[in-house]
């Protein structure tokens, strides 16, 4: 089966009110901005850049959002990149009704790829997705490689289950990417795992929710063109960089890392989810109050230095 034979769709929450983690960060004041300022910079325009342009886009978003965001989504949108949808809630047959009538269900498969509004995918993704081999059931689909952005400074990661999950199957009683988290979609469906490149960019920010950052420093040059104006900002390492990231920082990571997912699997296995869940909240209600408390000082410093110089 060839891979033009079926409707490609990503799927993106922008706002959907939500219980837990995600929730709590949602309401608190500012999010909204900054991840519209995320989004324009990172998300959109990678989207726009795709070598392959035979697919959709969703974008939900909250119907009580501010006047502010309807305006700016449809400026955003004058060129149709996507197409927004505005609900509270979104269920499997709201989600599979969307699905059919946005890509109009030309084919006899489907494929739906989850796209965070933060984060970046390369000029190749969707060109890449597409020419896989088409599986005979319905299949979950990850391009392994990617990239992660954390200020200036840029890291290769492996990730074989990553947040950048496709799903492809028929139109019959389709699940979607959506069914389950991206790193358990292997519980009810077969994997097929991709190399090359790297094909995404996620990127850190005082706000993320579970991203931090993994893999090896590296470069940005030879990854620019796959990522077109999303990398910018990226130093270039200097030999001292690559020694101390080998030798220390990245051993550090990893060890980091080993910690987190055993205290996840330990969370799991008392509390389930919801344990997971109020672990998450309990560790953002920090993290943003402490991001917040920065933004303070840094306007507080910034109106001093106004009022110096206007005393001078």
């Amino acid at each position: 089966m060839s891979a033009q034979s079926a409707d490609h769709i990503l799927l993106t929450r922008f706002n959907l009110p939500s219980v837990g983690a995600e929730g709590y960060i949602r309401a608190r004041e500012g999010w909204l901005r900054h991840r519209v300022q995320l989004f324009e910079h990172y998300c959109l325009p990678s989207v726009r850049a795709q070598t392959c342009t035979s697919f959709s886009w969703i974008i939900y978003f909250d119907p009580a959002s501010p006047d502010w965001l309807h305006d700016r989504i449809a400026a955003l949108n004058a060129d149709s990149t996507f197409k927004a949808i505005f609900r509270s809630s979104v269920s499997t047959e709201e989600l599979v009704t969307d699905l059919a009538r946005v890509s109009g269900q030309r084919h006899a498969q489907m494929i739906t790829t989850n796209l965070d509004n933060d984060d970046g995918i390369a000029s190749d993704f969707v060109e890449r997705l597409q020419a896989a081999p088409s599986p005979h059931t319905r299949t979950a689909l990850y391009l392994s490689q990617g990239l992660i952005k954390n200020g200036p400074k840029l890291y290769s990661r492996v990730d074989r289950n990553n947040a950048f999950c496709s799903v492809r199957e028929s139109w019959s009683d389709p699940m979607t990417c959506w069914v389950d988290w991206h790193n358990s979609l292997y519980k009810v469906m077969p994997l097929q795992v991709l190399d090359g490149p790297p094909a995404w960019l996620q990127v850190i920010h005082g706000v993320n929710v579970s991203n931090r950052v993994h893999g090896r420093l590296v470069a940005a040059p030879k990854f620019a063109a796959s990522f077109p104006g999303l990398l910018d900002d990226v130093e270039t390492p200097s030999a001292l960089d690559y020694v101390c990231d080998r030798g220390i920082f990245g051993p550090s990571r990893l060890a980091a890392q080993i910690g987190k997912a055993a205290l996840k699997r330990a969370t799991m296995r008392l509390g389930g989810r919801e344990g997971l869940d109020r672990l998450k909240t309990a560790w953002i209600t920090i993290k943003t109050d402490r991001e917040q408390g920065k933004r303070m000082i840094s306007s507080t410093n910034s109106v001093h230095g106004e009022n110096n110089e206007e005393a001078i």
